[in-house]
């Protein structure tokens, strides 16, 4: 659920000051390169600061003399602080001496400030075997000046930042995923590799409510949806043992990123032993999921779809290699468990194309009752891109199916269509946000009508203009094309911000309906014409 704005605007001003800070000391150096300088601090720092937390608590319990741990002299006492497998076994990453916090803050207004990062990053990968090829080792490069790096160590030793981690250390990581999102909105359209709008992610997580199982993205970016599916687990009273993540991404800094953000928030994701391509090497091939949820590259026409014709993956058509996007959408249905829901963003093309065989995958999958819902969702959501997008959510079951205490309806031969273009508002000039309210709004719509648990408990409704329930023999009457606008009410089919692409494929199959009316009327009128006689003068 995501947090109204008001707690949200209170919540970000210790980020929203830190970032502000770290922003005046980037110079002139590219935000695509800060952004791993400044990250990869914050991850340090965490690590430093979750090894001192344990490292105070081993010190208090070996001067416990009714603990177990308690060593009656100082070498003994010692031998425990530095024993390394104290920390290891609580999941916390050892930190060798000389190379924590407290020493980079005491150098941080030294020349080679630089060189001392590094060599920490280098000692903590040596360490931590998980973390090897993760941390960013940069801090010496010419545009990075000794004094900017030491007055950014500044700003995250701020008194403010400890009295925050003393409450909670999950502050760091809120504090990365605000710095992400702003740099997000420096790099505009680059950031569609490495980070998907925090009101996107929250509408996928609420409507597909991974309260248990697997959660797989294969295209996991910096890792968002896993953070965000683990604080739906947290807001729902569940464990962090309750879900399994697994992920994987192909660009390495992007992977680096994920690592990080996933550590930070103490998720054990298995994200590939490191970068790859889920087409061409696939890291979880026998994977089935119980929770696919995703935001691939829209309309990636850079996919090597000609070195994959004859794949095992492709059940309802080889998709073209013009276009990855039935790709993408075969590619989540293979590792979907039987029971299982993909959930995923994809651009509006996917809707209506009828190019290079696109449409007949369409068709293939509508006819084989594997698409479930349809969201359409308004521009702007997405940092640097106009590109209008959608919402598909698939399932290789439609019957009544209890999964951990809740039960869905049958919904065989029924698709789901939601037309949310007119929700969310303008946060800035040039990029919208969905609210709490509008996220409900749309979640629950999807759950009472698969027969779920809703935050009202209203039952289902068709909404003219919004929502409607639509057969697969109705969606077969308009060629297998899944524009929402078409199916939920004339309304908005009327409104001139039906985007170009939606209302091109409305319109064609309109035109193409006439004609066959057309025909079938001349086919009558031929029929009885012949059987006229004429009778003799």
């Amino acid at each position: 659920m995501t947090v109204p704005p008001k707690k949200r605007i209170q919540s970000e001003s210790l980020e929203a000051t830190l970032w502000a800070a770290a922003d005046k000391l980037r110079g002139k150096m590219d935000s695509a390169v800060y952004k791993h300088v400044v990250l990869g601090l914050i991850f340090l720092k965490y690590v430093s600061d979750t090894f001192m937390v344990r490292r105070t608590e081993l010190a208090r319990l070996v001067d416990d003399e009714s603990s177990d741990y308690f060593m009656p002299t100082p070498e003994a006492k010692n031998s425990v602080l530095e024993d390394r497998d104290e920390y290891t076994a609580e999941g916390v990453f050892w930190v060798p001496e000389g190379h924590r916090w407290d020493d980079l803050r005491k150098s941080a207004k030294q020349p080679d400030v630089g060189r001392r990062v590094n060599d920490a990053m280098d000692a903590i990968e040596r360490e931590n075997p998980t973390l090897k090829g993760v941390l960013p080792k940069n801090y010496t490069q010419a545009e990075l000046r000794s004094e900017d790096l030491g007055g950014l160590i500044d700003t995250f030793s701020r008194q403010d930042l400890a009295a925050a981690e003393f409450a909670g250390l999950d502050v760091l990581g809120r504090v990365y995923e605000y710095f992400l999102g702003r740099f997000a909105s420096n790099e505009g359209k680059k950031a569609g590799e490495f980070y998907t709008p925090r009101s996107v992610v929250e509408l996928l997580v609420e409507m597909l409510q991974p309260y248990r199982g697997r959660v797989l993205d294969p295209a996991c970016g910096s890792g968002g949806m896993f953070v965000q599916a683990d604080k739906f687990v947290a807001a729902h009273g569940g464990s962090r043992n309750d879900i399994s993540v697994f992920g994987q991404e192909s660009n390495a800094t992007t992977w680096r990123l994920a690592k990080m953000n996933l550590a930070l928030r103490g998720i054990e994701g298995s994200l590939g032993p490191q970068w790859g391509d889920s087409f061409h090497a696939d890291a979880h091939p026998d994977l089935r999921a119980d929770f696919v949820i995703a935001n691939p590259p829209f309309n990636d026409s850079d996919w090597g779809g000609e070195r994959l014709r004859h794949d095992m993956r492709w059940k309802y058509g080889t998709p073209p290699v013009q276009n990855a996007n039935f790709a993408w959408l075969q590619h989540f249905l293979h590792h979907t468990s039987p029971s299982g829901t993909v959930g995923t963003v994809l651009a509006n093309g996917s809707l209506s194309s009828q190019q290079n065989g696109e449409g007949e995958i369409r068709k293939a999958m509508a006819e084989d009752d594997v698409i479930e819902c349809i969201v359409a969702l308004p521009p702007q959501l997405f940092y640097g891109t106009q590109i209008p997008v959608c919402l598909w959510f698939l399932t290789k079951s439609k019957g009544s199916i209890n999964r951990h205490g809740r039960t869905t309806r049958e919904r065989i031969g029924e698709t789901l269509f939601i037309d949310a273009r007119k929700l969310g508002a303008m946060t800035t000039r040039t990029l919208r946000e969905f609210a709490s309210d509008d996220v409900l709004r749309i979640a629950d719509t999807y759950h009472s009508w698969r027969g779920t648990e809703t935050s009202t408990d209203k039952p289902y409704k068709d909404i003219p203009g919004f929502c409607r329930s639509v057969s697969t023999s109705e969606i077969a009457n308009h060629g297998y094309v899944l524009t929402p606008g078409q199916y939920v009410g004339s309304q908005e089919i009327d409104d001139d911000s039906e985007p170009l692409d939606e209302k091109i494929a409305r319109l064609t199959t309109e035109i193409r309906d006439g004609f066959k009316e057309r025909h079938q009327l001349q086919e009558k009128i031929l029929v009885a014409l012949d059987s006229l006689v004429v009778a003799d003068a």
